[in-house]
Order: structure tokens, then sequence, then C-alpha cells
């Protein structure tokens, strides 16, 4: 992999891990366009990840901050409350992970045609938010435990995890900016998990030894990239605007179907 293909792949991911437009199937395209297979290293998937927790860590710093100093007040306030619902919501993608991790695997095999097609549904979904009824509720753990379920089915590559987790809280009648906050402090450790997971396989025969720069350049990237598309989803979706995502993820997957 050269820095640039590194640049690229990081932009990928940093860029489409927040938009709702599904980073797995950018990367899966851009994978296909490089002529680089997904599996040829995993260090690179797990600096990318890093960035990105990194980018979510750096936006929501004082809700996160906020969540740990309640929690080790050790009683059952606001800040416990809220990260039971986060619990709840991890699992649904937790038994996905362990019992079908061999599953999910085996789509992320290049084929274009399904990518595209899983963004259709990435579309629907957020064509689907505009017929939500606004009644600014809290999330709740029904709540939590449905957006989880959305989460879990976003492992597909082409499905956005954003996309798919807010439209769901939306759907449910949550405020905007309550289901946004939510979906993005919601999926921090998950992505830690399978950082981490990656990180273990990491050593497997086939993985091939990448440079520093092209890891460098990999990181710096996805991080910047998913600083900006970190605040660009929240004004986004305060203002409504996410017909503009459907129809980009329109037209992203028809280009695959019609390539593959």
């Amino acid at each position: 992999m050269t820095w640039i293909e590194a640049l690229i792949l990081g932009l990928l991911q940093g860029l489409t891990e927040f938009l709702p437009v599904s980073s797995s199937g950018h990367l899966e395209l851009g994978h296909a366009a490089l002529g680089i297979e997904a599996q040829e290293n995993l260090t690179f998937a797990i600096i990318v990840h890093a960035a990105t927790v990194l980018s979510i860590i750096v936006v929501f710093y004082k809700d996160i901050l906020e969540l740990l100093s309640g929690l080790f007040k050790f009683q059952w306030n606001d800040s416990t409350i809220y990260s039971a619902k986060i619990l709840v919501s991890m699992i649904p993608v937790g038994i996905v992970g362990v019992f079908f991790m061999s599953e999910v695997e085996s789509v992320y095999d290049g084929n274009i045609v399904f990518v595209g097609s899983m963004l259709l549904v990435t579309a629907s979904l957020l064509m689907l938010t505009y017929l939500a009824r606004s009644r600014d509720k809290d999330v709740t753990y029904r709540d939590a435990f449905l957006i989880g379920i959305a989460q879990s089915v976003a492992v597909l590559p082409g499905i956005s995890r954003s996309g798919a987790t807010i439209a769901a809280g939306l759907l449910l009648g949550v405020k905007k900016e309550l289901v946004t906050r939510f979906s993005f402090l919601m999926v921090v450790i998950p992505i830690i998990g399978a950082t981490f997971f990656d990180i273990v396989r990491s050593n497997e025969p086939g993985d091939v030894a990448l440079g520093f720069i092209p890891l460098f350049v990999g990181f710096v990237a996805a991080f910047l990239s998913g600083l900006f598309a970190c605040r660009v989803m929240l004004e986004v979706v305060r203002k409504g605007k996410l017909i503009y995502f459907a129809i980009y993820c329109i037209f992203v997957a028809s280009i695959a179907i019609f390539l593959g």
C-alpha cells in the first residue's frame, strides 16, 4: 500500500464513519477501485479505526468526562442511567460479533453489487426519517435496544451505522440532538472492541507489514476527516438535511451495481 492509497482510504474511513453513507461500503469500493485486498493488512484497519475513535473523543470530550465523573460517584444518577442505556444498545451488536462474526466477514469479499444494494437500503432509511413524528422525547431503554439492533444490522457493508442508528432514533420519536449524541457515543466501545479484535488477529499469517509513512498518513487523514464529518453530521441532523445523503447513496449505489 502506497502513502497515496493510505491517504485515500484514511479519508474514506474518517468521512464515511460518521456521515450516513457507510464507511464499510465505501472502503469495499475503495479497495476494489485501488485493487487492494480488504484483508491485505489488518494493522492499517487498526490504525484508522483508532483515529476515528480519537475524533469522537475530541468532539464529545465534555460529554464523556461528564459520564465518567457520574460513574465514579457510584450512584444511580443521570450519568449512570445514560451509560446503562449505552450498554443496552451494545447487546445486539455484541451478539452479532460473538456468534455471527464468520458470516459477517464472508460478505466482505469485494462484491460491489451487494454493497450497492445495501447503500440503497441506507438511502431508504434516510428517506423514511421524513415520515418521523417529532415527539422530542429522550432515549428510553427500549429505544436504546432498538437503536442497537439498527447498529447490528449496519455491520453489513453498505448500510451506514450512523444513518441506521439516527434514522431508527428519529422514527422512534427521539429528539434530533439527543439521538445524534447517543448514536456517536454508543459506538465508542464497539469500535474499541473491534479494534482490539483486529489487534489479536494482526499476527495471523498473510498480514503484510506496512511502513511507517502509510500508517501515519492513514491515521492523520482518518482523524482529521473524522473530526470534520462528526461536526458536519451534528449540524446536518439538526437542520434535517439527511435527504441529500440519501440521494448520494442512490447515486453511488447505481454506479456500484452498474459496474458490478
